[in-house]
């Protein structure tokens, strides 16, 4: 006797869900898609912007031994004068030195740096060769940056800064201005450095702020902030010697890195500089890889043009965020094709509901693998990360397909498979939610939200634990249990570091709620049972 499948009126919610999920993945795809208007910037041209050549991969300054030939500095250069008038330099390090000599072939001035730390002896070398680049070069330099960040970082007191900028005035020309370049807030912090150099260099990085600042008020804290430290240094002169915004990577708070607010924000900065006559350096020409190590995915996506060199969005008129918003579509396409497939094998059920719901699900997972790589083009680095994740996309759909006949049969009233093995797989997903909940809290500064691989798992499993609710349910592990009540709790620890500011942590809260659900609610229904009747559920 062929089984009686649930009626629509019962699986209703089930349904809504589906179709919910579909419209969402399609719904962010498509919008992302979309030209947003900004404000055009004065000019395409820009006054200064630090340049770092290291855009190669496994290209990095922590490298002692790499050194970028003058050809290639040449290149950049000869590229860059274009659009820029003045060039930062951070190192003399790597071959940055010659970066004066080319930059006068093209008429560029260099605001050229001296990296100091805690090293004396790499200290002496960078100090050495700087002057020497000073005396050789005094007209194309517009000042010498002693030492960047060193007093945020911790390396050098103010007293040993100070000596090293005497030591670099006493031998450079008088016409070469000196400064020093850190964070507003150490200047502050340290006012007596103003004495040991000729104009102060401020950073200002709304998005790295104590407090971050969203893209939408970041220009009025850029000048709030400017004028701060203008008031405190009456008659110095005062110039930003870093701002910039990220195309890529987590969002901090509302403070959200994407290439829409990148030109935005820089955009909305050249027209306030421009107002108020100010000097000022943005960061950075080129997208840096190798940052990512050391500041996560955002670290390597400050840069007006990307590794390939290319301008990252225009000047003027619309940007798109992502131009290739048709692939994401495609991907779900694919992903109900492959769904129906793995569907059709071996399958119990009939009828058109079977169907419709292996498609809403196929194209739910497409999309949301597909927002899970276009993460991965960003944050991986090398090939190690590239296979983890790759290898947990395919476990996320392999996942997904035992989820989804298993769906598929309690909605058509056919044979459910895979339930103890389901419940070991869901085990696992549980743990590496926990393992990750646990870094965000503790380490999560630079850590990314990976939903789009996560969502996968835990709607699917949710979406089980509803149709599920019927049947006579088991006590699940001791292990799922204490993971359950973990799980939401980490992530609303997240949700509350960001202030409940960040759209991303209450997604993540979202997923995690999603996942322990089930299994507190199966906990309690099986402690209500007597002990011989609280048997396995997905037997």
């Amino acid at each position: 006797m062929t089984p009686t499948p649930p009626s629509f009126r019962a699986l209703w919610p089930a349904w809504l869900v589906l179709c919910l999920v579909a419209i969402a993945g399609a719904v962010w795809w498509w919008a992302i898609g979309r030209p947003v208007a900004l404000p055009d910037a004065p000019s395409a041209r820009i006054a200064c912007v630090s340049y770092a050549p290291f855009r190669e991969p496994g290209e990095t300054p922590f490298d002692l031994k790499a050194v970028i030939s003058p050809e290639r500095i040449d290149a950049d250069l000869k590229a860059l004068s274009q659009r820029f008038d003045c060039i930062r330099t951070y190192s003399q390090s790597h071959g940055l030195d010659k970066v004066p000599e080319i930059a006068g072939r093209y008429h560029m001035k260099v605001l050229m740096g001296i990296w100091l730390g805690r090293d004396l002896k790499d200290n002496a070398r960078e100090v050495s060769m700087g002057i020497a680049s000073a005396k050789a070069h005094p007209q194309v330099l517009r000042g010498i940056v002693v030492g960047n960040e060193v007093l945020l970082r911790g390396e050098l007191s103010p007293k040993a800064l100070a000596a090293y900028a005497q030591q670099v005035r006493e031998q450079v020309p008088s016409s070469v201005p000196l400064t020093y370049a850190d964070v507003w807030e150490f200047w502050l912090r340290y006012p007596q450095m103003a004495k040991a150099v000729d104009f102060l260099t401020i950073h200002i990085l709304p998005y790295w702020e104590d407090n971050p600042v969203p893209p939408e008020h970041a220009i009025r804290h850029v000048a709030e902030v400017y004028q701060k430290v203008k008031a405190s240094f009456p008659g110095r002169q005062v110039m930003i010697g870093e701002t910039g915004w990220p195309s890529a990577g987590r969002p901090r708070r509302d403070a959200r890195a994407s290439l829409v607010n990148e030109a935005r924000y820089l955009r909305e900065f050249l027209v306030y500089a421009n107002s108020v006559d100010m000097p000022y350096n943005v960061i950075e020409t080129f997208d840096q890889p190798w940052k990512r190590a050391q500041e996560g995915t955002v670290g390597g996506y400050w840069g007006i043009y990307d590794v390939n060199a290319k301008p990252k969005f225009p000047m003027k008129g619309p940007v798109v965020e992502e131009s290739h918003w048709r692939w994401g579509l495609l991907a779900g396409v694919a992903g109900s094709l492959l769904f129906a497939l793995v569907g059709a094998w071996r399958r119990s059920w009939r009828g058109g509901a079977g169907w419709l719901a292996w498609l809403l699900m196929g194209f739910g997972a497409g999309t949301a693998l597909a927002w899970q790589y276009r993460q991965m083009i960003y944050a991986c680095s090398n090939l190690l990360e590239w296979a983890i994740s790759i290898a947990a996309c395919v476990l996320a759909l392999v996942t997904g397909w035992m989820l989804a006949r298993r769906i598929v049969a309690r909605m058509t009233g056919t044979a459910s498979p895979y339930g103890l093995r389901l419940r070991w797989w869901r085990a696992g997903w549980m743990f590496a939610l926990c393992l990750l909940g646990l870094l965000l809290v503790f380490d999560g500064r630079y850590r990314d939200f990976p939903l789009g691989l996560f969502a996968l798992p835990c709607i699917g499993y949710a979406l089980l634990g509803w149709l599920d609710r019927a049947h006579r349910p088991g006590m699940p592990m001791v292990e799922e249990r204490f993971m359950a009540f973990w799980l939401p709790a980490l992530a609303a620890v997240v949700v509350a570091q960001e202030l409940g500011l960040n759209p991303s942590t209450w997604l993540w809260l979202l997923l995690n709620a999603a996942m322990a659900a089930p299994v507190l609610i199966g906990w309690y229904q099986a402690s209500r049972l007597q002990p011989d009747q609280a048997q396995a559920a997905y037997e």
